[in-house]
């Protein structure tokens, strides 16, 4: 696990605000009773910034079925170029995503997971665990 590796990270919405209850210092925390919650509308993000370029294998995401990003993908924000699509499926499993072998050699600082639609109606994102592997 990077989670050790990450110095910061924000997310676009928090469901009404409340980040006591659906903020993002819960993405992170390892608990599956937690969770980040977005607030409603579409495109929303996470972004992570690492302490130290990190080489990526795969990212791993627990959704709330019925709130899962659905069209999806990984971003590189330093060079402002796409990484990959990513596939969720619209369950509460965690789910692992793999980058492309020649994206696992290049190092990155700042990514950003970009969900430009939801399973949700309304596009709300809810995530229970998120970490990043490499």
């Amino acid at each position: 696990s990077l989670i050790k590796q990450i110095s910061n990270w924000r997310v676009s919405s928090v469901l009404n605000r409340d980040t006591t209850l659906f903020g993002k210092q819960y993405l992170l925390d390892g608990s599956h009773e937690t969770c980040w919650n977005s607030e409603q509308g579409v495109p929303q993000h996470i972004l992570v910034e690492f302490k130290v370029p990190v080489m990526l294998d795969m990212i791993s995401i627990q959704f709330q079925g019925g709130f899962a990003g659905k069209t999806t993908k990984l971003i590189d924000l330093e060079r402002k170029t796409d990484i990959c699509p990513l596939y969720p499926k619209d369950n509460n499993k965690l789910q692992e995503f793999v980058l492309p072998k020649h994206e696992q050699t290049v190092s990155r600082r700042r990514i950003k997971i970009q969900f430009m639609s939801s399973t949700d109606f309304y596009g709300r994102i809810i995530v229970y665990t998120l970490d990043f592997h490499g």
